[in-house]
């Protein structure tokens, strides 16, 4: 009885400070308090009530290939399996009873120990399982390090004990105060040649360019093993296995350890929404059956992704997605994640073809409960082993209390993805002419998000630009982009794109609740799409890569985009513009096409019209002087220098009593945003 009256205080407690955020969640009280006392309940069922949940997600700890004082000792967990074998160079590939595991638990645990000489570093291995009825060659489940054949193209585990190991150089950089300016990254792609980039590539020659833009925050995708390139990383088949595609576990923690040095953050994109369906590559069916890790039946199977569904109401699937989290933290140093595929966790119908309009859809039978109460807990075990650690939910659904902390009831992510953004970027640019976008319906749907919680903003990542899509900038030019980039071409179509490529960017940046997030290339305006080599498209790497020449070539205007990115950044940091949750709507005129708000102090005033420009544009601002701070129409950022560089401006007084106590009068030249800073501030930014 106390420790139910424990668990009913301890959820009335946390419902009342949600409930405090958001009234509007008071009608279901009964199923958030329900919700809420699972996260507790499955939390003391897993730790027994007297370990730590920080110290219970330490399973890559036991399970895997580990070096003891007296050799090695190997365990794996397969309830299913009635006889398993190590097999490998060491022992010709054939089953050898001197490396047959022993079943040592009645939950399924087999072990072996081998002296130091039976296995050396380098020797690839994987395990052949039995079961009723039946077996199969698997690789580890807890597997560090796979290797493929560059010949055969066959995946084996390796054993992975170098003679010589990283040596951290840098503490773990978390962003403590910082808002996140991230810079989302793919290493094998990042490089312009045709081919795999790897990991010292990407150390070498992207990592000073991401430096040099300014961004705060890096973010690394498909870092964990899967077996088809094409899948982007989001059909992982080894999840403690950084992909070796990339290169080796030292490299990676190299380029971690340099981002670190350089003071970047590093996250990178975990994925627990699903896993790859292949069964000897991957866990599918490891020990014969079906729901070792996955559900059973349909609702196993991830139909529109070709992947299996965890089943999170499972205690040893919750140990292993528990000990992954803290296993990228204690392992590589990474200070976060970004959770890929939250929505498809949070619904049994996964958010496909749903469109949540309303608070009942976050409350009905298809919300999965278990895996909410899961990503709860991984939040507190990211949290508990790197306070300063970041976490990002990946939800296009808007489920409430996503960026709530456990201790008010939510499920504790940091920062959650303001979706809605890019995709109306792409509705605009692919659907309506520019003299007839809505003023309105931007402002709203660059705000539209929870008044409670931590949002990071963006114009586009990798996902408005995979095959089928376009990167926004070539959205916007279009094939024009191919023969009319040159800096002394004044092509009417390109200019169009320059110019709102650059307020789209700072407009998005600059109404971002917490955060803002770019992927790598975009801030110049990177041409095309996104496709990774495949039959459909001769197994090219044409898309599959960054063009970074264009950048680098002083003839084309790609220069003055990477410049406007820059300026952008700068002022972002310098201005700490996210220190104020808010942007505040000052003017708004839609036939004008001219939005103009304030923020932190900041007035940011955008003329989207294609062809009117206004001498003397008046609305009211906060009183005081400001300077002019940043200018899109600057020749530097390709513009037409129409603005005096720095100039003055001094707000006057208006009529109180239709309430325009204060004015500002301004130039806005057509397609044309700029940023004043008041006078007080101006230092920082001389």
């Amino acid at each position: 009885m106390m420790r139910h009256a424990n668990t009913r205080q301890y959820g009335q407690q946390r419902l009342k400070r949600l409930l405090y955020r958001d009234p509007y969640l008071a009608p279901y009280g009964e199923a958030l308090l329900r919700r809420i006392r699972l996260v507790r309940e499955t939390a003391r069922r897993l730790t027994g009530g007297t370990a730590s949940l920080a110290d219970f997600a330490s399973g890559h700890m036991f399970f895997g290939l580990h070096r003891t004082a007296d050799g090695w000792v190997f365990r794996e967990w397969a309830p299913n399996a009635t006889a398993i074998f190590l097999i490998g160079d060491f022992s010709g590939w054939r089953e050898k009873e001197g490396f047959a595991l022993q079943r040592i638990s009645r939950q399924g645990t087999w072990e072996i120990s081998l002296p130091p000489s039976a296995l050396a570093h380098g020797d690839l291995y994987r395990l052949r399982v039995y079961w009723e009825g039946g077996g199969g060659d698997r690789l580890p489940v807890y597997a560090r390090r796979i290797h493929q054949d560059p010949d055969t193209l066959i995946f084996n585990a390796q054993v992975w004990r170098p003679p010589t190991v990283h040596k951290w150089r840098h503490a773990p950089c978390g962003l403590g105060l910082r808002s996140p300016l991230i810079y989302e990254t793919h290493i094998g792609m990042a490089q312009d040649r045709a081919g795999v980039g790897t990991y010292a590539e990407f150390t070498r020659e992207v990592l000073p360019r991401i430096v040099a833009a300014g961004y705060n925050t890096l973010q690394l995708m498909a870092i964990q093993q899967h077996p088809y390139y094409g899948s982007f990383g989001y059909h992982v088949s080894n999840f403690f296995a950084a992909s070796s595609r990339f290169g080796t576990p030292e490299d990676l923690k190299a380029l971690i350890d340099a981002a670190h040095g350089a003071g970047l953050a590093v996250l990178m994109d975990l994925v627990h929404s699903h896993a790859v369906s292949n069964e000897v590559e991957g866990i599918a069916r490891f020990d014969g059956t079906a729901y070792q890790f996955f559900h059973e039946g349909a609702r196993g199977m991830h139909e529109a992704w070709d992947s299996k569904c965890f089943d999170y109401g499972k205690p040893e699937v919750l140990h292993f997605l528990l000990s992954n989290c803290r296993f990228w933290l204690d392992e590589y140093r990474v200070d976060g994640f970004r959770f890929d595929g939250v929505t498809s966790m949070l619904y049994t119908h996964h958010g496909l073809s749903k469109a949540f309009t309303s608070y009942d859809d976050y409350f009905d039978a298809a919300v999965d409960e278990e895996a909410m109460a899961y990503l709860a807990l991984a939040n507190e075990v990211v949290h508990a082993v790197r306070p300063d650690a970041v976490t990002i939910a990946e939800d296009v659904s808007g489920m409430p209390g996503l960026a709530v902390p456990v201790k008010d009831g939510g499920i504790g992510f940091d920062y959650r993805f303001a979706m809605g953004v890019p995709d109306q970027w792409v509705r605009l640019a692919k659907e309506v002419r520019d003299e007839h976008w809505p003023m309105g319906y931007l402002w709203h749907e660059l705000n539209n998000r929870r008044a409670d919680e931590r949002s990071i903003s963006y114009a586009e990542s990798h996902d408005q630009a995979l095959v089928g899509d376009q990167s926004l900038m070539f959205r916007l030019a279009g094939a024009a982009m191919y023969d009319h980039m040159h800096k002394e071409d004044g092509h009417l179509g390109v200019a169009r794109a320059v110019a709102l490529h650059k307020m789209i960017r700072l407009i998005t940046l600059a109404t971002a609740g917490h955060g803002y997030l770019n992927f790598m290339g975009n801030e110049f305006g990177h041409p095309e799409w996104i496709d990774f080599p495949r039959e459909g498209n001769g197994w090219s790497y044409q898309y599959a890569r960054r063009q970074w020449p264009l950048v680098d070539n002083p003839d084309l205007k790609y220069q003055y985009l990477d410049r406007f990115d820059k300026a952008m950044i700068r002022l972002a940091r310098e201005a700490d513009l996210f220190a104020a949750a808010w942007p505040y709507l000052l003017h708004e005129h839609n036939d004008q096409k001219v939005l103009a708000f304030h923020r932190n102090g900041f007035v940011f005033a955008f003329n989207f019209h294609p062809s009117d420009s206004y001498a003397d544009y008046c609305f009211h601002a906060p009183p005081g002087a400001y300077r002019m701070v940043l200018d899109t129409d600057a020749p530097a950022f390709g513009g037409n220098g129409r603005l005096v560089p720095g100039q003055g401006h001094q707000t006057l007084a208006g009529n109180p009593g239709v309430g325009t106590a204060h004015l500002l009068h301004l130039y806005l030249p057509t397609r044309t945003a700029i940023v004043l800073a008041p006078e007080t501030a101006i230092g920082a930014h001389r």
